[in-house]
């Protein structure tokens, strides 16, 4: 699993350093320049989404979408409905060259999902939901079809464990601030964001790059 930094190079190399493997997210929150070749847009609606920022953004790199993995169409954050109606309305204007990721939010597993019309899931929604069956179900179907899985707010060991098996990319704000965080990413310790999970046994130092 590639973890998406939306930070500086040196953040990313920091991580990367200690043997996970690392790309980059672009956000219109932060604008950094682009570092990495593997690479994804995501649109910034957990914080406060920015149509028109999140539009300079996708302009600003429309010259090289080589290697990117995705572009998360807008959302509405814990409901998976009016996402999907925000989805049938922009992605295809919007997103039209680009790799179009639908954001799973609460609820999707009682919706369909346009299979047909996305190339990526991004998981997101509460983290209650990110934990979830539903969540984890969802993200199979996704892998049988041949979709990108990618998980966002994987700052703990025990998420990055949770989600390993299926998902390709996940990102974490913590990662990208703290290196106390990164630190406890790659080692696998028991760190816990808020409390909010509870701690499980790891399997030992995350270490996904191969040995030179």
């Amino acid at each position: 699993m590639i973890v998406l930094m939306d930070s500086t190079k040196a953040a990313a190399e920091d991580l990367s350093g200690q043997g996970v493997e690392v790309g980059q997210l672009l956000t219109p929150l932060t604008n950094y320049k682009r570092w990495s070749d593997t690479w994804a847009i995501d649109n910034g609606a957990f914080s406060s989404f920015d149509a028109a920022a999140f539009k300079r953004l996708l302009a600003r790199q429309a010259g090289s979408k080589a290697g990117c993995l995705f572009v998360a169409a807008p959302d509405i954050v814990g409901n998976a409905r009016r996402t999907l109606e925000v989805y049938g309305h922009v992605a295809h204007e919007w997103l039209a060259g680009w790799p179009r990721a639908l954001v799973l939010q609460d609820g999707i597993e009682d919706l369909d999902i346009p299979w047909g019309k996305l190339d990526a899931v991004f998981v997101g929604g509460s983290t209650e939901f990110k934990g979830s069956t539903a969540a984890m179900d969802c993200a199979k179907a996704a892998k049988i079809l041949g979709k990108h899985v990618h998980v966002g707010r994987v700052n703990t060991p025990w998420r990055a464990d949770y989600w390993e098996s299926i998902a390709d990319t996940c990102d974490g704000s913590g990662l990208a601030r703290y290196s106390h965080m990164r630190e406890a990413y790659a080692e696998g310790l028991p760190l816990l964001a808020g409390g909010a999970e509870p701690l499980k046994p790891h399997s030992g130092p995350r270490t996904k790059l191969p040995a030179s």
